[in-house]
């Protein structure tokens, strides 16, 4: 849920990002995973975007994850081999605050080999940077705040003197899935408009997603208990076909 609302800003806020990230407001167009060779299931964390110049490359992450440096060596390579004439800036973004040693770690060293790439830790942000830039309206509630709350309230005064409806819809909605790292629903659509955000596009995809996830999760536990392929169809929503796949999944994955 999380990727998707990240994923969502960049691919739509692009120059908000490099005026942030870059430091100009180029617009920045997308680079699909395909092109590089990557792995569909490594790539969906995974967000590219390109300039004449310049290849941003970001990773939201909610938790520390030990494999992220590896990644950003292996991501770095695949983009040398697309183009060499491109320099690559590689952004770890974390979202939710933690004590891990992991989210400090910014270089990636194998033997005689070291790469290193940049890591942002949004708690240590500073208070309002993210309120100058429609696009990164939604991160506000998670930068350096004593009151994440009253941080929310003046994120949706920005967001409502958007003109765009269909863009002030889209940005609350990310704003309320992303403050859900930091405070209760409750107080989340006291402050955002719950019917603002039902009319946004991308809160429904991220809703359908999130259903459809619980449902694979739920679909997998039968599985394990022996339920037969056409009931837990049935019951989940799944088709035939997906719950198949998950049970093929569940068979190659290798044994504890």
């Amino acid at each position: 849920m999380y990727d998707d609302a990240c994923r969502f800003l960049a691919e739509n806020f692009s120059a908000d990002f490099a005026s942030w990230l870059l430091g100009e407001p180029v617009i920045l167009t997308e680079i699909q995973p395909s092109e590089l060779s990557l792995d569909p299931i490594r790539a969906d964390a995974l967000i590219l975007l390109e300039s004449d110049n310049v290849i941003l490359h970001l990773e939201f992450q909610t938790r520390p994850d030990p494999d992220i440096p590896f990644r950003m060596f292996d991501y770095r390579g695949r983009g040398y081999r697309r183009d060499k004439t491109k320099t690559m800036r590689q952004v770890v973004i974390y979202l939710k605050q933690t004590a891990s040693d992991l989210v400090h770690k910014t270089d990636f060293t194998l033997e005689r080999t070291r790469h290193e790439f940049d890591v942002i830790r949004l708690w240590e942000q500073p208070n309002d940077l993210f309120l100058q830039y429609p696009g990164l309206i939604p991160f506000a509630v998670l930068e350096q705040t004593l009151n994440p709350e009253s941080t929310l309230r003046q994120a949706a005064q920005v967001i409502d003197q958007i003109s765009d409806s269909t863009i002030q819809a889209n940005l609350s909605a990310v704003s309320a899935i992303l403050a859900g790292l930091k405070l209760e629903d409750e107080i989340i659509y006291r402050v955002l408009r719950r019917d603002i955000m039902q009319e946004s596009s991308v809160y429904r995809a991220i809703q359908r997603e999130t259903k459809k996830s619980r449902d694979r999760e739920i679909a997998i536990n039968l599985l394990r208990e022996g339920f037969p392929v056409e009931a837990i169809s049935r019951g989940t929503g799944l088709s035939i076909e997906e719950v198949q796949h998950l049970q093929q999944q569940m068979n190659d994955a290798p044994q504890n």
